[in-house]
């Protein structure tokens, strides 16, 4: 299991060459952020090889990660990739179309709340054993807002 305080290590272990501010290294979603800036590069390089590197490393995070992992990488990884992209007049479906199934799943629930189709995040997506309590805590962030 992944844990809060290993994302940055993980990171880094991928991808020796990802360097993330140093002052983010106790605020995980600021890495992952820092991350999300790092794959563009990436992307912008034609460097096949680490897009397909990073795609597993995301769904490793959403597979393997606790519930605060999990969150993380689709709002401050899969989000910020989305910004990020988009902000660099870049097509986010280059991106998505290397994704594997549970982090697209987030993907696209990422993007259908944000067209106003749900009223959150994982509110389309049937809890499995990997995204059971992903779900369950989308759901409680619901409620309370």
């Amino acid at each position: 299991m992944i844990t809060r305080d290993q994302i940055g290590s993980t990171l880094t272990n991928a991808f020796p060459h990802f360097v993330p501010d140093p002052d983010h290294a106790d605020l995980p979603y600021l890495v992952l952020g820092d991350f999300s800036r790092f794959l563009l590069t990436i992307h912008e390089s034609q460097n096949q090889e680490q897009i397909d590197r990073a795609v597993q490393l995301i769904e490793q995070l959403h597979t393997d990660g606790d519930s605060y992992v999990r969150e993380a990488v689709t709002i401050g990884l899969l989000e910020g990739i989305q910004n990020t992209w988009e902000h660099a007049g870049t097509a986010r479906k280059d991106f998505a179309e290397h994704l594997l199934p549970e982090s697209k799943h987030w993907w696209d629930s990422l993007n259908r709340f944000w067209q106003r189709e749900i009223p959150y995040v994982g509110a389309d997506i049937k809890p499995t054993p990997n995204n059971a309590q992903h779900h369950k805590s989308d759901r409680a962030g619901e409620s309370e807002a």
